[in-house]
């Protein structure tokens, strides 16, 4: 492969990522795309055979985002501020990569293949990494929670990255979204993991809260 046609190939990705976060995938067609670019739609389906493997590689990017930026250290113990990072790395790609959530069901149904993986990611991949992040605050001793509520609790977790800022684009219809508005997310998770802190860390966790403008 030719580093003309690489670059090419990741351009398209990246413009496409671009467009369709601030106009919606649904309304962004090919010709949409090669026309923002500056090249012939046929040179758009010279590395692309439609709109769909353009967001199916867009949501391997996000899965590579999750799996890399989210994963359990495994060269030291973990602190309390991995737990800042857990929730600003969720959000943070939850904005990066806002359009897939807004009518992630559609989206889903129009790409067979990304339907099947991304079941799998959030059934496997992202369950087991939610799973080791809790079971490590657990031994930290910043959470105290019971083995059969982490999946309920983690889930409860996802529901509120997942949905954050479709919630706010109706909650707030005059305001326009942005990077700010995970922090209000942020929030809303700290609100849930309250009642499983350890009196100890209450200070520290009530810091996190205040830096997220609580």
């Amino acid at each position: 492969m030719s580093k003309t046609r690489i670059k090419t190939y990741d351009r398209i990705i990246q413009e496409s990522l671009k467009l369709f976060n601030e106009q919606g995938e649904r309304s962004i067609t090919t010709n949409h795309i090669a026309a923002h670019l500056g090249i012939s739609p046929g040179n758009l389906y010279y590395h692309f055979r439609n709109k769909e493997e353009i967001v199916y590689q867009i949501f391997l990017m996000y899965r590579d985002f999750i799996n890399q930026r989210l994963a359990v250290p495994e060269d030291r113990k973990m602190t309390v501020d991995d737990l800042v990072n857990y929730l600003d790395t969720a959000f943070l790609a939850m904005w990066q990569f806002r359009f897939m959530f807004y009518d992630l069901p559609g989206l889903l149904a129009r790409n067979p293949q990304m339907q099947s993986e991304y079941h799998q990611f959030v059934n496997t991949e992202l369950k087991n990494i939610l799973g080791e992040h809790f079971r490590e605050f657990i031994r930290l001793g910043l959470l105290q929670m019971d083995e059969e509520d982490i999946e309920a609790v983690s889930i409860n977790i996802w529901l509120v990255v997942k949905f954050w800022f479709a919630f706010e684009q109706t909650s707030r219809p005059k305001a326009p979204i942005t990077e700010e508005s995970g922090h209000r997310g942020v929030l809303q998770v700290l609100a849930l993991l309250k009642p499983y802190v350890q009196p100890e860390y209450r200070h520290a966790f009530h810091s996190l809260y205040e830096r997220h403008g609580g």
